[in-house]
């Protein structure tokens, strides 16, 4: 954790951006920007990922990530975010410290984020939940 951005960041060792702040969690703006107030709400203290955070933790940031978005819309009109968090290496998770993207969209800011979609594999889903069943 000594190492961890996100870390430095809470503790003030490390410059950011604030954008809103809580008791438990904390956002500010991205130094990698996808688009113009591209945000990440991250919980104060650390967690690895989607799997580690307790539940309680992981309410208080989505609480913090709606109240960001919400804040957005009145003061800036944004009405279109992606909201995308990544939960290990192979998701595309770069900082190890559970986090929440909130990325303003509009038409033309040439971001895409679009998935191969594989609809044979709806053939497949009564065996896939057999097996979290």
């Amino acid at each position: 954790m000594n190492s961890c951005i996100f870390c430095k960041i809470i503790k003030d060792e490390a410059t950011s951006w604030k954008v809103y702040e809580t008791e438990h969690a904390y956002a500010f703006l991205d130094i990698r920007p996808a688009t113009r107030y591209h945000t990440l709400v991250i919980p104060k203290k650390h967690y690895i990922n989607i799997f580690d955070i307790p539940e309680k933790e992981l309410t208080e940031v989505i609480i913090l990530v709606k109240r960001v978005s919400k804040l957005y819309e009145k003061k800036l009109g944004i009405h279109d975010i992606q909201i995308i968090s990544n939960s290990g290496a192979e998701a595309q998770q770069e900082v190890f410290h559970s986090h929440f993207h909130i990325v303003p969209r509009q038409r033309g800011d040439g971001q895409n984020l679009k998935w191969i979609t594989h609809p044979e594999w709806t053939q497949d889903f009564d065996k896939m939940l057999e097996k979290i069943r």
